[in-house]
């Protein structure tokens, strides 16, 4: 499938060198986006997207940053927008449950690092790429909550469904904020997805739980998120369509 109005988008995706980022990166150079591929930790991960997009005739550059900081956040998203000649549009992918700990347990300097590598850092980049659509005259921001948004998350990741839960309620405060402005701000909560680092994140008896009770009985895959990030950036198919949260879990929870 085609989605025509994507054709040279450019479109910087963080948290992309592996699982769901990874996959929206490759989906959007598909549609003939020029693609920027965030990473911090997994620069060969990186790499490798890139050389497989640009291999198949996509367009994608690697730009490393740890967005658990403020400033790296606002040098990430001027650089790709230097890089890119643009910024159409901005997906805050990167996020993580980093640590399974009891809430009583969670000293400061892992809270900081929870909050601020899925929290601060969609916060700070969508201000830093604001101004930048705004001059432009427009622009899309779809960022990556979660299921534990809603659900208070799994056995000890209280913090991680908090954080997630701001992002939920910042994609809608934000969406209000700069709709007159051309830019629609809306977020994708994934379910229970298949992704490299799912063994160390979730226990095996949990996912065992969360299939029973989930409709279609079983997980997702990264490629079954990507569509719903490519449908919101297209203003062919979603221009009317801000401030919402596309729930991706296979009927695990319903509004």
């Amino acid at each position: 499938m085609r989605i025509t109005d994507l054709q040279d988008k450019a479109v910087l995706v963080t948290g992309a060198s592996t699982g769901i980022g990874a996959a929206v990166a490759r989906g959007f150079a598909a549609q003939g986006a020029r693609v920027a591929i965030h990473c911090n930790a997994s620069r060969e991960a990186a790499e490798v997207l890139a050389a497989e997009i640009q291999a198949a005739g996509g367009s994608a550059i690697v730009l490393q940053a740890d967005v658990r900081s403020v400033e790296a956040c606002t040098t990430l998203v001027q650089d790709a927008h230097a890089a890119l000649g643009g910024l159409d549009v901005l997906v805050n992918n990167a996020g993580g449950v980093v640590k399974r700990h009891p809430l009583r347990d969670i000293d400061d300097a892992l809270y900081d690092e929870i909050v601020n590598l899925n929290a601060r850092s969609v916060f700070a980049c969508s201000r830093a790429a604001i101004p930048l659509m705004d001059a432009a005259g427009g622009g899309c921001i779809i960022s990556t909550t979660s299921l534990a948004a809603r659900n208070g998350g799994g056995s000890k990741s209280t913090l991680y469904a908090a954080s997630k839960a701001f992002v939920s309620n910042f994609t809608r405060g934000l969406a209000k904020e700069v709709a007159r402005h051309g830019i629609r701000v809306n977020a994708i909560a994934p379910g229970v997805i298949g992704k490299p680092n799912q063994a160390k994140t979730q226990p095996a008896h949990q996912l065992e739980a969360s299939i029973k009770l989930t409709p279609m009985r079983r997980i997702g895959t990264v490629d079954e998120c990507v569509g719903a990030y490519l449908f919101l950036a297209s203003s062919e198919m979603a221009g009317f369509i801000t401030g919402q949260i596309i729930e991706v879990n296979g009927g695990l929870q319903m509004p």
